[in-house]
């Protein structure tokens, strides 16, 4: 491990240092809610549904129940690690003859057409069926006291909010949940979600049927058939989630977990398998050598991305051929250090607005969680007077019929979001995601190397300075932080740089220390978020 950079010595914030229970996530009211369910003796998934559920209240731009969710969880008894996938698939209606009989090219960005099958309030059902010691009245309560008593809206919130002004004047339903007298709420005022409260108190009554076959669903059937929408009853009747065996590989003596595709999280294990073959730390902490490192491995694995990764109910990814360290060896040797490669394999439009949160309670069960309804304010639209914002997830199919996630009736789509759980010694050692479409597996690589390879706390990790690909443009954004020096060897090298401001994502976590047990979180500044325990 290389000595901690000087330029990282210090952060904005503190870590969090607590020896009971745990909560990181985006957004202070969120956190205060999980904590008090741990408090309240509730264990670590109890606390991640109330917590999820509230951020659908208090960052409506960023998830909601109409959206997706998958989560890692660490299970203290067993001592085994568990995935759940609970992403919704496509509408039966959602064919390819559909759009192209509408002159459609490619699927819209947003708009009702985008809309897939709300998975989000399965999944939290199935992790309090089986792991939960509460009911979905007692953890929902939170959300629907900020629902109907309103929140306070925060600066960063209020400034995302009004980027997706135009999206929320589309449509009435839309315009009349999420607007003021047809404006963003401003910063510090109170904002209402009475129809919201409403469906949250039909859920906590009834359970997750409510949502999937009773007034909520009827309520949404009822709304798309009226608005030329594709979605059904039956899609929504017949939607489960599904429990997974997390992908893994180790390095440098820790495991790290990832969820297996329709999800991206692949990309991660690839990253580290080809780094792994480098003596990184030696190369000095975003030094242009380093950054070009990580960027060359980031490309290939990304290729790989969008070859494989899609439905595998529908699609057979070679998972173990992938990241065997003998493949990171062959694709290591592309790697050229004194030339960026110009060539990428173009990927879909991936940018995408998501929460995530990290649980660890007093008997050391994790819950690294991810939420989310794609895109910013997801489809634009809201499903009649339930107060949900439904996702635009149906964007990321291809209408392309050789396409490896091309457009199918009751298909699951490329999923950029990935929770991940780090182990040391077969026992939990740090919980964390990076918010931000495809910026979260080089997001995630960075603040894992950062901790492991250049001995940053947990809070330094999250804080330091990212660079961010993109794989359609080949363009490589900096963030502020990175020396001007490093940006014109980069440039030497052949990277493209570019000057537009660019999303480097959110990151919360929570490491365990191994010595003492001592919980430590960390929270990113980018966001409002907070890691609170006790």
């Amino acid at each position: 491990m290389a000595d901690r950079p000087l330029a990282n010595s210090t952060s904005t914030r503190s870590v969090i240092q607590a020896p009971y229970g745990m909560v990181a996530t985006s957004q202070p009211l969120a956190a205060a809610a999980g904590q008090n369910i741990l408090q309240k003796g509730g264990n670590a998934y109890d606390a991640a549904v109330a917590t999820a559920a509230t951020l659908c209240v208090v960052e409506p731009m960023m998830t909601g129940i109409g959206g997706d969710v998958f989560a890692l969880m660490y299970h203290a008894k067993t001592k085994q690690i568990e995935g759940l996938n609970g992403s919704g698939k496509s509408p039966q209606l959602a064919t390819r003859d559909y759009f192209q009989s509408k002159s459609y090219d490619k699927i819209p960005d947003t708009g009702i057409l985008t809309v897939s099958t709300p998975g989000t309030v399965d999944g939290w059902a199935e992790i309090l069926e089986k792991y939960g010691t509460m009911t979905f009245k007692e953890v929902l309560q939170p959300a629907i006291d900020y629902a109907e008593n309103g929140f306070p809206v925060s600066e960063i919130v209020s400034t995302q909010w009004a980027m997706f002004k135009d999206l929320l004047l589309k449509t009435k339903d839309a315009t009349e949940t999420f607007l003021v007298d047809g404006e963003v709420p401003q910063v510090g005022e109170v904002f209402y979600q009475p129809n919201l409260a409403k469906t949250l108190r039909l859920i906590a009554e009834n359970g997750r049927d409510a949502f999937y076959k009773g007034e909520i669903a009827e309520k949404i059937d009822q709304y798309m058939k009226e608005n030329d929408g594709l979605l059904r009853y039956d899609d929504l009747a017949n939607h489960s989630s599904v429990w997974v065996n997390p992908l893994h590989t180790d390095y440098r003596g820790y495991t790290v977990y990832q969820l297996p595709p329709n999800g991206q999280g692949m990309a991660v294990l690839q990253m580290l398998n080809i780094l792994e073959g480098y003596d990184v730390a030696s190369l000095g902490h975003n030094t242009a050598e380093y950054l070009h490192l990580l960027i060359e491995a980031k490309k290939l694995a990304y290729a790989d991305r969008d070859q494989y990764i899609a439905d595998p109910d529908m699609v057979t990814c070679p998972v173990d051929q992938l990241l065997s360290k003998e493949y990171a060896e062959k694709r290591r040797r592309l790697i050229d250090l004194q030339q960026a490669a110009k060539q990428v394999d173009p990927g879909l439009d991936l940018s995408t607005d998501t929460i995530y949160l990290t649980v660890v309670d007093k008997d050391r069960n994790v819950v690294s969680l991810i939420n989310s309804i794609c895109g910013g304010f997801g489809s634009g639209i809201v499903a009649g007077d339930t107060g949900i914002i439904l996702q635009n997830r149906g964007k990321s199919f291809s209408l392309d019929k050789d396409h490896l996630n091309s457009l199918e009736p009751g298909k699951r789509a490329f999923h950029t979001i990935i929770p991940s759980i780090v182990c040391k010694n077969d026992r939990p050692y740090f919980s964390f995601g990076v918010m931000g479409g495809d910026m979260q597996p080089q997001g995630q690589v960075q603040v894992l190397l950062n901790l492991l390879e250049f001995g940053m706390d947990v809070q330094e990790a999250g804080e330091a300075p990212r660079f961010r690909h993109n794989q359609l443009t080949n363009e490589v954004a900096l963030e502020t932080g990175i020396s001007h020096q490093a940006m014109i060897e980069l440039n030497q090298l052949g990277h493209k740089l570019t000057l537009e401001i660019d999303v480097f994502g959110g990151y919360q976590g929570i490491r365990i220390d191994p010595e003492t047990g001592m919980l430590q979180g960390g929270s990113d500044p980018r966001k409002d978020g907070a890691a609170i325990g006790y």
